[in-house]
């Protein structure tokens, strides 16, 4: 029961990430080119884009070590199984390491904005690190036309 709620909580999750990233780099792109202030607000979305994605990863962690399909920690199964059988290999490394070099990226971003003095250079720095972080989410999701067995929610 506790692993099929925090599937459902991970997998409806991934909306709400995708949604304000999405907002987040339009946000930045267009006061980026536009050359327009840094306002609280941006700065609201840009943290909420952080804390969800945040949220999103230590769900994800919790999932990683009591999955069946992160099977590391099976007595039966061994790394060479694992790496031959694309859905263990999916979720035990590909998806894993995706979805840290996006969190690592989108944090970078939000910190690195946050140090920069310049409107027009903090939006840019969040376009371009939470940008990279959408691409390494939206190849590591585990989408139904790419994982078997995958749903959209």
């Amino acid at each position: 029961m506790f692993y099929t709620i925090l599937v459902r909580a991970h997998s409806g999750l991934r909306w709400v990430v995708l949604i304000l990233l999405l907002a987040a780099i339009v946000t930045a792109f267009r006061k980026w080119q536009g050359r327009d202030e840094y306002t609280p607000g941006d700065n609201t979305l840009y943290l909420f884009t952080l804390i969800a994605t945040h949220t999103q990863f230590l769900i994800g962690l919790i999932l990683y070590f009591i999955s069946p399909k992160v099977p590391l920690f099976d007595a039966g199964i061994d790394m060479g199984t694992i790496m031959k059988t694309a859905l263990y290999r999916f979720y035990t490394i590909e998806h894993i390491t995706g979805m840290l070099i996006a969190v690592v990226l989108i944090t970078i971003g939000r910190s690195k904005s946050r140090r920069i003095s310049g409107p027009v250079q903090k939006h840019r720095t969040v376009f371009i690190f939470f940008g990279l972080g959408l691409l390494a989410i939206l190849i590591s999701i585990p989408w139904p036309f790419r994982i078997p067995g995958a749903g959209w929610f």
